[in-house]
């Protein structure tokens, strides 16, 4: 059995896709069951980790988690993270694989380290994913490519090695179902650096329009980022990132190629794939 929480979400819902395509018992935690629509033969079940205890009922049997943390607020998940890992630890500590960050490495007080600190505390078996950005954050953009045609943002210089959600989830799986990435922390990224103003291009080529870029300062964008954030400080790490990006483009490995034994997905191929959600 393997327990998957966010298995509603981008990533989660390719893990609990994967492993239900392998044959294997899963239970998706989600809020509620009732909106889930999950695969056949997937047992949602009512957990929040805002409320770490709600997991328990769920861990009997299982062989290894996905973790997806809620909360950005490294306060919060500094009270949070270490209950969760209790339950875990209490329940016989079964593999956890956790969705963390690059970034992680690079800033300890952020949540996605506090997590990792408070698995590492309690000992517990499991792997450390560590992707760069994500693709899919691209689809912020589909409104204005809809609407106009043109993205504007700050930093279209900026490079990144975004990936390809189902490359992660399927990282992940490998993590759950094979003991030799255990005590691993990977760092996940795509195969190339593309920078923002190209990855525009890059989807307009996909669903067949002329879609341009025009930069615009960050100040244009702050109380957007801090609105949707819901954080000052976390805007303010994205803007600073991007702005490093353009000196430094986002580093590239060649992890998931060597868990999967196939090249990580490119932007273009990821793009294709979501074609439909920009058209």
């Amino acid at each position: 059995m393997f327990l998957v929480t966010g298995g509603t979400g981008n990533v989660g819902r390719q893990v609990v896709a994967r492993l239900a395509a392998a044959g294997h018992d899963v239970r998706a935690a989600v809020r509620d069951p009732s909106r889930a629509n999950l695969p056949a033969g997937v047992t949602a079940v009512t957990a929040d980790l805002a409320d770490p205890a709600t997991l328990r009922p769920h861990l009997e049997g299982v062989r290894a988690v996905f973790l997806i943390w809620p909360s950005a607020d490294p306060a919060v998940t500094g009270v949070l993270a270490p209950a969760l890992a209790d339950v875990l630890a209490s329940a016989g500590s079964p593999r956890v694989v956790y969705l963390s960050a690059a970034s992680a490495e690079a800033d300890p007080n952020s949540f996605w380290a506090v997590v990792e600190r408070a698995l590492r505390e309690r000992d517990l078996p499991g792997t450390m994913l560590r992707p760069t950005g994500f693709a899919t954050n691209t689809l912020g953009w589909a409104d204005a490519i809809r609407a106009e045609g043109v993205v504007r943002w700050p930093y279209g210089a900026a490079a990144r090695s975004l990936i390809h959600e189902d490359d992660i989830a399927a990282v992940a799986v490998e993590a759950m179902t094979g003991d030799e990435h255990d005590r691993r922390t990977y760092v996940l990224t795509g195969p190339e650096t593309i920078t923002q103003a190209e990855q525009v291009r890059l989807i307009g080529a996909a669903i067949g329009r002329d879609v341009r870029w025009e930069d615009i300062p960050a100040e244009a964008v702050r109380p957007m980022l801090v609105e949707a954030f819901g954080d000052a400080d976390f805007a303010e790490m994205a803007l600073a990132g991007w702005a490093a990006m353009v000196e430094k483009p986002e580093q590239v490995t060649d992890v998931v190629e060597t868990v999967l034994g196939r090249p990580a997905r490119t932007f273009a191929q990821w793009a294709a794939d979501h074609a439909a959600d920009f058209a």
